[in-house]
């Protein structure tokens, strides 16, 4: 069975666990779209409903919720948000101007005793959330009001005045009006009495998830072998107790504060068969890639958790030799074309490194053939013990099936490169301008190498290449390649003439 039937077959087999689960949609964007059920039991008419479930980084104006069988219209008359989970200093914002008591320790014998003080003001300053919502204005007003006295407590003891608080604050029972978590809070209309799981969807900030590619090369050759992971990360405020994951891989165009959620994941119900692994399944989703995890899990806040979505063995491919040889300085930075095409100095510099390159194909013949998110890919090749070591590392782009997969992974230590010009020839009244160069590699490895040199013909746009020594293959508008292949402690010039005009 190939990869991409093994994967359809584990999406039917594992797709999703039992209906009522929390499920999460996570993208490569740092944000989620959650799901829950919320059992409901309204009588006709005005309800009012607290939901204490919700994440800290729930976006408000994202929320859906309704019926899914259809039977029962749900008309929210109104929403309000809670976020700031309660705290010391919050509960002493909201008994301001009233009479709490404070355990007050006497002495060196460390008793305890209670006092009544008023509190005058609280010293609690807003949130940072709200800092940053309305802009650099408020968050200084905010910050200068703190350093000013504004963060500092007062509180009245018998007529006196303290710039503190005289003990450990003691609070009355908590009141309908506080919370312990971050809640939506609801009042529904219904025509009529219903009880009914209730579908809440909404997007979340504070939830993220990456890819990483671990991939080894045997002591000679180049095959690879390749084992993916996904990384999902949970900064919500929530715990999701045995969930149903799915990610979304993809640039999926995304405001903040963000618009409404759109939640259309399918889910799809099956039970895990017998002696097969449960394995991450892809599909296409939309213009994006949607990977299901096979098995329903916990995902706790703050919790970082990994699971493999990819094992490919033997998969082909090439070590590549690339020589980009203009070492261009910073201070050309922000220089214009009409400049560079006349500034003898430009681009004359040498970068005496040989890049590393990995390239290969993500193809099903090739033992891949399911689309790659973007992270970061780390190679490694076993020694003559059979042990492995690192060999370099680097980001690769979303990939999709039967595109080719480049990394660059270091600088080679035994193939130098040298460029330099030989000759610098500019006609201001014609217009024209021609240049030379002489590229030599030195190849000091005990086995022949081939090097890709690039040459980026940054002048003009419009040029010619009036003699060069080796055949070249034009790559853009304004770049050119040449092949070089060295056997074993060999040298190998090339060299080449181009005429630019305007």
């Amino acid at each position: 069975m190939c990869q991409r039937d093994r994967l359809i077959f584990f999406f039917f087999a594992f797709g999703a666990a039992l209906a009522g689960q929390p499920s999460l949609t996570i993208y490569n964007q740092r944000f989620a779209v959650v799901r829950d059920l919320i059992p409901l039991d309204l009588k006709q008419g005005i309800n009012t409903i607290r939901f204490s479930g919700a994440t800290v980084h729930l976006e408000p104006d994202s929320v859906i919720l309704r019926d899914p069988s259809g039977g029962t219209a749900l008309k929210i008359l109104e929403q309000n948000f809670r976020a700031e989970p309660i705290s010391e200093a919050l509960l002493l914002s909201l008994f301001e101007g009233k009479e709490i008591e404070f355990e007050e320790t006497v002495g060196a014998s460390g008793q305890k005793r209670l006092i009544r003080g008023r509190i005058i003001r609280s010293g609690y300053v807003p949130h940072s959330a709200a800092m940053g919502q309305y802009g650099y204005q408020y968050a200084a007003y905010q910050n200068a009001y703190s350093q000013s006295g504004g963060g500092q407590p007062i509180v009245e003891v018998e007529g006196k005045l303290y710039f503190h608080l005289p003990g450990r604050p003691v609070f009355p029972a908590l009141g309908d009006d506080t919370i312990l978590k971050p809640a939506l809070d609801w009042r529904i209309h219904v025509d009529r009495a219903a009880k009914l799981n209730a579908e809440l969807s909404y997007v979340s900030g504070g939830m993220s998830w990456k890819a990483d590619y671990n991939l080894v090369a045997p002591e000679q050759g180049d095959t690879l072998d390749i084992v993916g992971w996904v990384t999902m990360d949970n900064q919500s405020g929530k715990d999701f107790e045995n969930a149903r994951i799915k990610l979304v891989a993809g640039d999926v165009s995304k405001i903040q504060p963000g618009r409404d959620a759109r939640d259309q994941m399918m889910m799809s119900r099956a039970e895990v068969a017998g002696g097969i692994a449960p394995s991450v399944t892809e599909r296409s989703f939309d213009e994006y890639h949607l990977y299901t995890l096979p098995l329903a899990t916990t995902l706790h806040d703050r919790e970082t958790k990994q699971v493999e979505f990819l094992r490919a063995a033997k998969v082909a491919s090439q070590r590549l030799y690339v020589y980009d040889g203009a070492r261009i300085g910073t201070r050309y930075a922000g220089w214009d074309a009409a400049t560079i095409r006349t500034q003898p100095e430009y681009g004359t510099e040498s970068n005496p490194k040989v890049w590393v390159m990995r390239e290969f194909l993500n193809s099903e013949a090739n033992g891949l053939g399911i689309a790659l998110p973007k992270g970061r890919a780390r190679f490694y090749r076993r020694d003559q013990g059979g042990q492995l070591e690192f060999t370099g590392e680097n980001n690769i782009d979303h990939t999709p099936r039967n595109e080719k997969v480049r990394v660059y992974t270091g600088d080679a230590f035994d193939i130098v490169g040298e460029r330099r010009r030989t000759n610098f020839q500019i006609d201001h009244n014609q217009r024209w301008v021609e240049e030379s160069f002489e590229i030599k590699l030195r190849n000091h490895k005990r086995e022949a190498a081939e090097v890709r040199v690039v040459e980026h013909l940054y002048r003009w746009s419009n040029w010619r290449l009036i003699s060069q020594t080796l055949p070249f293959t034009k790559k853009d508008s304004q770049a050119i390649e040449f092949v070089a292949r060295l056997q074993p402690e060999q040298e190998q010039a090339l060299s080449y003439t181009v005429h630019y005009s305007w």
